[in-house]
């Protein structure tokens, strides 16, 4: 008789994919991820005994265990096979103990990618649980839920309840908060710059432009020119200059290096620059394209390797089969000297791991685009691009720096051509070097001047906190992990901490108070240097070097000594509401600036008893909100209104305030009507019910018939329709 496997897993999608590759001696089931967790209504950590946790049973996963206990039970070995990180080997762990499951039982295997190859070379490879591993995670997790624990009902007591404190949120508010106070601060000083335009005595040419960078012996640096009566001073004397001489001209070649594969971090920060995503929508469409992508005969295909690493390590198989890619599709030319090797630059990064790349490189996409969703395939091509321009060859441009004088003043133009491409055949995105044209110039040769053009310039402020440019200051200050930075945005948003205003972050009255206390008053742990230092004895935990319990030992007893201080002297604090001129047109009161996730409104000072709000704009003026149309409500007849919602959504609602009918509306304001779902015969992969077919404005879908308990959604390719 043939032996039985059980594999587990953290997510349903994965199930048939390894399932299809294993066999039919194989049983994959999902634990739906975490099943075990510290208790909702109490601490759940024995302080006075070494720190000891309790973990319960979470109430959702109660069915989920008992399925897998009675499919443990016939099976003759279970692989845990839950994700390639600290947090998927705890996931194994606790696996292990809420089944109940001995070690001569189970076997951990891990795979970076969702591919054949991948996953039976993992089974041919088991090994043991990294109980290092796992003690880092815990030691983290404790130490959030000591934090969070003990600081949110200070703030419950002190600013209001609801509110929530954390190692890493803090210090991105933190971060935020202190970008605004630097804005406020800053003041501008003025400056002027001072350019020729030129042209050779050859008038078919055409002019060029030259940057004033010296006088004499002296440079002038971007300051130099501090007020219009001193740029007017070289405008008067450069007026009495007759010929403009070129000096020098200098032609040399400059090469222009690919970027390392993606880590999370640069892909959620390129997501948000090029993309518009979120960090969480981009890690959730991450999840679909590791998860795999039905693309060849009904089977689905992990198309990209796992998404939460900070390691820049390619597979050497794979990087031979990108090269042979290169060669055939661009030609050698396009192949560097030396095979190229990147090191990620941060302290913590875990080696072990891959980049995120394409598991097949040859798989292009265009050649799959019409099995992906539109947001897929644009994230698919972003990663497939990066990866292959990063095994290519350098960009070659040729500079050209010309200077010419004008008595003892000197100006400076600069030409830039692209001779050979190299890897931005493939990835042309954010790469400074662009081409500037500059007619031919020799040494000694004398120009015509078509104008002197002077310009005032004020210095500005340090640019507000984006996405991505948070992303990258969490990441060089080491604080958080790969995995904690879309949860740790989302959070701060929810939360309203802070706001986005142009896709800026901009904290919060609520915010700022919050960060004041935590700064003020636990300034010792929310800080980059302490955030960023228990990163790395978290690391020393995974490397066996330090016990979990002495890195708790060493914070708590500091941090419960001053929160006890805090807690006995901090008086409570107040956020006054910032007042508008405007008036309630319902009750006559006095309305309220208020922020949400997005952006502002105005709400009435009376609420609860009035719940008037107007929205504003990204200007902060009012909103009409409230404009008729000719267009007639489906279910009574009467007139729709166009409304528009806090994000500038536009969507019509009823006139008659008894019918409660809403319509989304497409480009030309024409509205839509939701069609009714046709049943697809289809069952449900996730909970086997049936699958409906809905269409929406982005196009077909079909979604589970179990709607809200089962939220499995796939949409519908056009060439399928």
């Amino acid at each position: 008789m043939m032996p039985k496997y059980l594999v587990i897993v953290e997510s349903p999608t994965k199930e048939k994919t390894i399932s299809k590759i294993l066999g039919k001696n194989f049983k994959v089931k999902s634990s739906y991820g975490h099943i075990r967790d510290l208790p909702k209504n109490k601490l759940g950590i024995d302080i006075e005994n070494n720190f000891e946790p309790t973990y319960i049973n979470i109430p959702k996963s109660k069915k989920i265990i008992s399925d897998l206990k009675k499919e443990a039970d016939k099976a003759d070995l279970i692989y845990l096979a839950t994700d390639f990180d600290r947090e998927g080997e705890a996931i194994a762990w606790h696996l292990k103990k809420a089944l109940k499951l001995s070690d001569s039982n189970i076997s951990r295997i891990t795979f970076h990618e969702i591919t054949p190859e991948a996953i039976l070379d993992s089974v041919k490879h088991p090994k043991n649980l990294d109980m290092s591993f796992v003690n880092s995670q815990q030691a983290r997790r404790l130490l959030d839920r000591l934090v969070g624990y003990k600081l949110s009902p200070l703030l419950w007591k002190k600013i209001k309840i609801g509110l929530s404190a954390g190692r890493v949120q803090s210090v991105a508010v933190m971060l935020i908060c202190d970008m605004e106070k630097k804005i406020k601060k800053f003041i501008p000083i003025e400056y002027w710059s001072t350019e020729a335009e030129l042209t050779k005595i050859d008038k078919n040419t055409l002019p060029f432009k030259a940057m004033l960078v010296a006088k004499g012996d002296m440079k002038f640096d971007k300051l130099s020119i501090k007020t219009k009566k001193e740029a007017e001073k070289i405008l008067i004397d450069l007026k009495k200059t007759k010929y403009y001489t070129v000096k020098s001209v200098k032609i040399k070649q400059r090469r222009r290096s690919p970027y390392a594969p993606y880590t999370t971090s640069t892909l959620q920060q390129d997501a948000s620059r090029y993309l518009g995503f979120s960090p969480s929508k981009t890690m959730a469409i991450a999840q679909k394209l590791y998860e795999g992508v039905r693309i060849i005969k009904n089977a689905k295909i992990g198309l990209i390797t796992y998404m939460r690493t900070d390691s820049l390590n390619i597979s050497k198989n794979v990087q031979t089969e990108a090269l042979k890619f290169i060669k055939s599709s661009y030609g050698k030319e396009f192949l560097p000297k030396t095979v190229r090797v990147y090191k990620t630059k941060s302290k913590n990064a875990q080696e072990a791991h891959e980049a995120i790349r394409p598991t097949y490189p040859k798989k292009t996409p265009s050649e799959i685009k019409q099995y992906l969703t539109y947001e897929e395939f644009k994230l698919y091509d972003l990663i497939w691009k990066r990866f292959i321009a990063s095994q290519m060859t350098d960009a070659i441009y040729s500079i050209i720096i010309a200077e010419i004088s004008a008595k003892d003043y000197i100006f400076r133009a600069s030409g830039s051509l692209l001779i050979f491409d190299g890897f931005i055949k493939t990835y042309n995105i954010d790469y400074g070097e662009k081409e500037t044209k500059l007619p031919p110039l020799t040494e000694h040769e004398t120009l015509n001047l078509l104008q002197i053009i002077p310009q005032q310039h004020f210095t500005e402020p340090p640019p507000r906190y984006n996405e991505a440019s948070l992303i990258k200051a969490l990441e060089e200050h080491g604080v958080g992990r790969p995995s904690t930075y879309a949860p740790t945005i989302k959070t701060i948003l929810d939360r309203l901490y802070v706001r986005l205003d142009n896709k800026k972050f901009i904290p919060t009255n609520l915010g700022i108070a919050v960060n004041d206390i935590l700064k003020n008053h636990f300034g010792n742990i929310i800080n980059i240097k302490f955030t960023a230092n228990v990163e790395k004895k978290l690391d020393d935990i995974a490397e066996d070097k330090v016990k979990w319990q002495d890195v708790l030992k060493d914070f708590y007893r500091p941090f419960d000594k001053n929160l006890k201080k805090v807690e006995k002297n901090l008086q409570r604090q107040k956020i006054h509401p910032q007042m508008s001129s405007e008036i309630c047109p319902n009750c006559g009161k006095s309305m309220i600036i208020r922020d949400f996730r997005n952006g502002q409104f105005l709400g009435c000072s009376g609420y609860p008893e009035c719940k008037t709000t107007i929205s504003l704009d990204k200007n902060g003026k009012k909103i009409d909100n409230l404009q008729e149309t000719n267009i007639k409500c489906d279910k009574c007849t009467n007139t729709l209104l166009k409304k528009i919602g806090f994000r500038g959504k536009e969507y019509l609602v009823c006139k008659n305030e008894e019918c409660k009918a809403i319509y989304n509306v497409d480009k030309n304001g024409n509205k839509i009507i939701k069609s009714t779902p046709k049943y697809t015969g289809i069952k449900c992969e996730k909970c086997g019910s049936e699958m409906l077919e809905r269409v929406s404005k982005r196009g077909p879908f079909i979604t589970c018939s179990a709607f809200p308990k089962c939220r499995n959604l796939q949409w519908i390719p056009k060439t399928q329709k």
